[in-house]
């Protein structure tokens, strides 16, 4: 039986190096399962394309197109239209970029192609800090994660809600999952896949074990814990509907949220946040929160 009712066939052959207990290819792995065979996928600079060994021998089993850091939906945007103009209609277009390349650098293309309606399915890969590059802050960073950057008093601000920009541009299909839940990923991929004719876009929270300064065998455990505290909520917005899922369905009410203390100790970026500045970021959890209650008509 394929282990958690996944596909058994791999997208990623063996000889990548990502870090041990990488979030994000955790994550990547299930998406490409997703994908499945016929896809185009368009990557950006970042760990993705960087780990991934030098052509002809690259470790990915679908066709890839390596861009531009700012160009991931662009080179999307590209593919679909040649694709569309040759007539072709059984190929999925993906763009796979991580936060810096989304929710900074890559964030106009990806505004313009969900504007114009380009059939494509954008992922980011949130690992909430340029990793690749060297752990600088970005707009996915939350507050007071220390980074290269920002490394005496941590980031100022709140970490950028880029599934709700995109909510803004009306598209069809937005979710956000985990790389702690694989079941979850599939799932969100496949159904984001089978949507045609309009973007789509779907952010996966990867733990990054240098980055975040957390031991690289508790990765798995350090996501579930940003689920179970609410620091990162699982749910979908399907044709305008907002609905929570997984794990994130029971945790309206919370009391049933873990404090965010449990996840924040795990990790060395937040090493040095006063008392008063967890108090603070539980209470904009706590709002986060209270708008998904009214998202959904509680």
């Amino acid at each position: 039986m394929p282990i958690l009712g996944l596909p058994e066939k791999e997208y990623m052959y063996l000889g990548f190096y990502s870090c041990p207990g990488c979030g994000e290819f955790l994550a990547l792995r299930h998406c490409l399962k997703a994908l499945g065979d016929k896809t185009i996928v368009a990557i950006p600079a970042g760990c993705i394309p960087t780990v991934a060994g030098l052509f002809p021998r690259i470790s990915y089993r679908v066709s890839v197109l390596n861009i531009a850091f700012e160009a991931a939906a662009a080179g999307a945007s590209g593919i679909a239209a040649a694709l569309k103009a040759k007539g072709v209609r059984d190929i999925t277009v993906a763009a796979c970029a991580g936060d810096g390349g989304t929710a900074d650098i890559g964030i106009q293309a990806l505004s313009g192609a969900a504007e114009r309606g380009d059939d494509l399915l954008y992922i980011c890969f949130d690992n909430e800090a340029y990793m690749n590059t060297g752990i600088q802050r970005s707009g996915a960073t939350p507050f007071g994660a220390t980074t290269t950057t920002t490394p005496i008093i941590g980031k100022r601000q709140h970490k950028k809600d880029m599934p709700l920009i995109m909510a803004a541009h009306k598209i069809p299909y937005i979710a956000t999952s985990c790389s702690s839940y694989p079941q979850d990923i599939f799932k969100k991929v496949r159904k984001a896949s089978e949507k045609r004719g309009a973007t789509r876009y779907i952010q996966i929270l990867c733990p990054c074990g240098p980055g975040w300064r957390v031991d690289v065998n508790r990765t798995v455990e350090v996501g579930r814990l940003a689920v179970r505290t609410g620091m990162w909520a699982l749910y979908e917005i399907e044709d305008g509907k907002f609905s929570l899922s997984g794990p994130s369905r029971g945790l309206i009410d919370p009391s049933k949220r873990v404090p965010i203390k449990e996840y924040l100790k795990l990790q060395g970026r937040f090493a040095r946040l006063t008392d008063e500045q967890i108090g603070a970021l539980q209470e904009w959890v706590n709002e986060q929160w209270e708008s998904y209650k009214k998202m959904i008509g509680e």
